[in-house]
């Protein structure tokens, strides 16, 4: 038996609040509800660049447990963000928390391959971004040390590699 549950329709007026509401669940570890207060958000306002942002996060705050479905969801949260920077930087993110994810399912050879693509576009989102945001150069850094310090990494990127599966355009 089917039910006849529908979505409610967000009002205009409590957009903000759910804004503050999503932020709230991801910083409580909850992305599901995070993703889900955005999708409604987005429903009723899709240009809402936070709502983009915070839906793209908490995406990659699922990476660990659904890289493979929701990596090229989270891209394309971020490329609906209006500056150039911001389309850069979170793109970055998108692809470094991918790297994480990769090394702890023991991907180690994709690891390297997303920790390469992240400081190439953290490296670019330095060059755009606000000359006092040092977030694109720390983030930077943490994906070198990841390569450098991991001695899986640390051993794979002495020697050349193929990856374990292609990846898409």
């Amino acid at each position: 038996m089917k039910m006849g549950w529908e979505l409610k329709q967000l009002r205009e007026r409590s957009l903000t609040a759910a804004v503050d509401l999503a932020k709230h669940y991801r910083a409580l570890n909850q992305p599901e509800d995070a993703e889900s207060i955005c999708r409604d958000i987005l429903d009723v306002a899709p240009e809402n660049e936070e709502a983009w942002r915070t839906l793209g996060l908490a995406l990659t705050d699922q990476f660990p447990v659904a890289w493979m479905t929701l990596f090229d969801d989270a891209c394309a949260a971020f490329a609906k963000l209006s500056s150039d920077y911001e389309r850069m930087y979170y793109t970055a993110i998108s692809w470094e928390r991918y790297a994480k994810a990769q090394l702890v399912a023991g991907r180690a050879r994709n690891a390297i391959h997303a920790f390469e693509e992240a400081i190439a576009r953290f490296e670019q989102a330095d060059e755009l971004g606000p000359p006092d945001d040092p977030a694109s150069i720390l983030h930077y850094n943490r994906c070198v040390r990841a390569l450098t310090t991991d001695p899986e990494l640390a051993r794979l990127t002495e020697v050349s590699y193929e990856l374990d599966y292609e990846f898409g355009d």
